[in-house]
């Protein structure tokens, strides 16, 4: 079955959020840096570009009326950006910025004799940009609240959410298999699981089911086998009624059994698909409201304030994860929030912070706790698309997926 050739749904997550007050300041103070730079480059043509002509006299015969008048002249364009610098500087810090004596040009300077109000306006600007910097530190330490914005959102569920998060951490533990299991199947290995969880990827998108459905799908699958040894024979058996109680769980239209069945090359009969319906629902004693690492996306890339791109590269990552039996020894949550740092640090190179006090405090987990996830995720993103089983790889190839899988590996985390 060739996935590539098949339409998948985009997957959208919009999250609305807070802009912190902190940083009207710096956005005003850029633009009064952004007026004085294009004032500055008025000078420059004017006063000292006319000194590149032939026909202008030697410094030692400058007309310093002539240069003043000339100055005077720039000062009173620049005299409106001042007074909005003003009020947005400290005053102390612009006191040496108006001085404008014109007998302070400097004709043996060996910076080709630049006037002193020009190097005072410059030095200016390069607080201006400190400021700014500084004020985006200030914003990285805070942490907002990224639910005010959704007061008014019934569906948001605001009143509640904190509560419902709380509960999947205290019960995604439960929903954890060993990260051995393995060991106690007596014809199945690892191998065998990531071949069967990429082919339930690629018929995961032909069906164009909910991405909630896929990440139950998997859960089913690993917490079955943990608990029933299966047959080789029967593996195939087990991924596709995984799929069709995570349908009856998630989606809205429920796939035909018959279609299942198709789906498999008819390699199944119904009545083997519905006794093992019957076999593992009793196993797992109907318990499918689980949280998986899908629930806890949805929260963590809302605290990073994600945009679309990020938003798929993220879950591009974790789809990659799935297939990884080894994957299996970390929880949910850490899951999740290391799928987003990594596609943060994919996205934006250092020195930027990809952590930051938001996604800290709404995911409980450090930058230092998420490395030893991340560093196992960037080794797969290096080897998904050379790998036999590469149905992510291919899915995300798409311009429907933004050709997320193009996006270089951040590697420099292998050596943090």
């Amino acid at each position: 079955m060739d996935a590539s050739k098949e339409n998948y749904p985009t997957l959208i997550w919009p999250s609305n959020f807070r802009e912190s007050p902190r940083m009207e300041g710096a956005k005003f103070v850029k633009e009064v840096g952004h007026n004085l730079r294009q004032a500055l480059s008025g000078i420059d043509q004017n006063v000292f570009g006319a000194t590149l002509n032939s026909h202008i006299p030697n410094k030692a015969d400058f007309d310093r009326k002539f240069a003043g008048q000339t100055v005077q002249h720039w000062l009173g364009e620049l005299s409106e950006t001042k007074k909005l610098a003003s009020l947005a500087l400290n005053p102390n810090s612009l006191e040496d910025c108006i001085i404008i004596d014109v007998e302070e040009y400097d004709d043996d300077a060996s910076d080709g004799g630049v006037p002193m109000f020009v190097k005072h306006t410059e030095a200016m600007l390069d607080e201006v940009d400190r400021m700014e910097e500084d004020e985006m530190e200030d914003e990285e330490d805070l942490v907002i609240d990224i639910d005010s914005s959704d007061l008014k959102d019934p569906l948001a569920v605001v009143e509640y959410i904190d509560d419902i998060i709380a509960y999947y951490r205290k019960t995604e533990k439960s929903s954890c298999v060993s990260s051995n299991y393995m060991a106690l199947q007596f014809d199945i290995n690892e191998k065998m699981r990531a071949i069967l969880i990429d082919w339930l990827i690629e018929v995961h998108y032909k069906f164009q089911l909910m991405g909630e459905t896929l990440f139950l799908t998997v859960n089913l699958v690993d917490r079955f086998l943990e608990r029933q040894t299966v047959p080789r024979k029967k593996l195939q058996l087990v991924g596709v009624t995984a799929m069709l109680l995570a349908c009856k769980y998630e989606e809205v239209a429920v796939p035909m059994v018959e279609d299942l069945v198709l789906i498999s090359d008819q390699a199944y009969s119904r009545e083997e698909v519905l006794d093992m319906e019957r076999l593992m629902v009793n196993t797992l004693q109907f318990d499918f409201s689980v949280p998986t690492p899908y629930v806890f996306m949805r929260r963590f890339l809302k605290a990073a304030k994600s945009d679309k791109k990020l938003e798929i590269l993220s879950f591009f990552i974790i789809e990659l994860c799935l297939v990884e039996y080894q994957m299996l020894k970390f929880p949910p949550s850490l899951l999740a929030a290391a799928a987003i740092y990594t596609a943060k640090c994919s996205l934006y190179f250092p020195p930027i912070k990809q952590w930051s006090k938001t996604s800290e405090w709404y995911s409980n987990y450090s930058e230092d706790q998420l490395l030893e996830c991340s560093k196992l995720m960037v080794t797969f993103h290096q080897k998904a698309e050379s790998g036999k089983l590469n149905a992510v790889h291919r899915k995300y190839s798409s311009w429907k997926f933004d050709y997320a899988a193009k996006v270089e590996p951040a590697r420099f985390l292998l050596n943090v």
